[in-house]
């Protein structure tokens, strides 16, 4: 295969070719970074191995010969595909993927609304997300990043508080038609409640627990719409379907846009918060670090963002 480039060296094919497009010698020594005799010697040391002249020298300058003239086309296609197929690798090579793994809620409510600006800071960078409802799942050994929901204590990582949760009932402005805000605690006896299935048995407050915490002594309507999923109800909670409980972090979006709104002001703390997790086992490379400092970043924007925000207005 390529019989004919025999031992021809890519040094002498690099000279030809920069003398052939500059029709100069002391040009091509130029860009190449060499001396006018040395490229006129390459050319020679071409021309003896091929067995033909390549240029002809006239007056004041160099024309390439007809064998000259295909050579040059083929060379100079040649060295542009060699450089192209360079710079993919060179490319591909400076291209990094970061998979985080965390819940469905933190990845649609908080992270993906932000994340825009992480790429439009580190182009090169894609972030891979792995999602899932099961803590224990999210720390295996592809991961480099997770943001879990807890109390900071995960035994297979390092963690480190991002932000504590609180929580307050949240439902779409049209639920409540033109009631003015804020409504009495009791009033949500009145509501249509939406409940996550298995809460009661994981970190997340059930209406029970809220209820216990705001005073209201009755128990809590068990609902007609369950879900396995908090996106989902949320998702519910926005097409008027009844009252969700609302995680500042995950909803404050929601709020400022009026999708949601809070029908009472009162707000219950939970004891427990989302953790940057680092898995024990992963080498710490800048990447990861660059990553871990921006969620940092925007968890202290978003926190001055949140102080400020007002209860908002029913917008019907």
């Amino acid at each position: 295969m390529y019989d004919a480039l025999g031992d021809l060296s890519l040094d002498l094919l690099r000279a030809f070719e920069a003398a052939a497009r500059q029709h100069s010698f002391t040009a091509a020594a130029v860009e190449l970074g060499t001396t006018q005799p040395a490229i006129s010697q390459q050319i020679k040391r071409l021309e003896d191995q091929l067995g033909t002249r390549l240029f002809d020298r006239i007056y004041r300058g160099i024309e390439l010969t007809e064998a000259g003239s295909i050579l040059f086309q083929q060379v100079q296609a040649g060295l542009q595909n060699i450089d192209a197929g360079l710079n993919a690798i060179s490319a591909q090579q400076q291209h990094e993927v970061l998979q985080v793994a965390t819940d469905f809620a933190f990845a649609a409510y908080w992270l993906m609304p932000r994340l825009h600006r992480f790429h439009a800071a580190n182009p090169q960078v894609d972030v891979s997300l792995v999602t899932s409802e099961r803590s224990l799942n999210m720390l295996r050994t592809d991961i480099d990043v997770a943001v879990l929901f807890g109390d900071g204590r995960f035994k297979q990582g390092e963690s480190h508080w991002l932000f504590s949760e609180e929580v307050f009932p949240v439902c779409s402005p049209l639920l409540l038609k033109d009631r003015p805000l804020p409504l009495p605690v009791q009033t949500l006896l009145e509501f249509p409640l939406l409940h996550l299935r298995g809460e009661n048995s994981s970190n997340w407050f059930d209406w029970s627990g809220v209820f216990r915490e705001l005073g209201i002594s009755s128990a809590p309507a068990p609902g007609q719409l369950r879900f396995d999923n908090y996106t989902l109800l949320i998702q519910a909670a926005i097409g008027g379907q009844g009252v969700a409980i609302g995680w500042r972090h995950l909803v404050d979006n929601l709020l400022a846009q009026g999708l949601l709104c809070r029908p009472i002001s009162e707000t219950v703390i939970s004891r427990l918060g989302y953790y940057v997790v680092l898995p024990q086992r992963k080498r710490r490379g800048p990447l990861i670090q660059q990553f871990v400092d921006w969620l940092m970043a925007e968890q202290a924007s978003s926190a001055q963002s949140l102080n400020g925000l007002p209860l908002p207005s029913i917008a019907v």
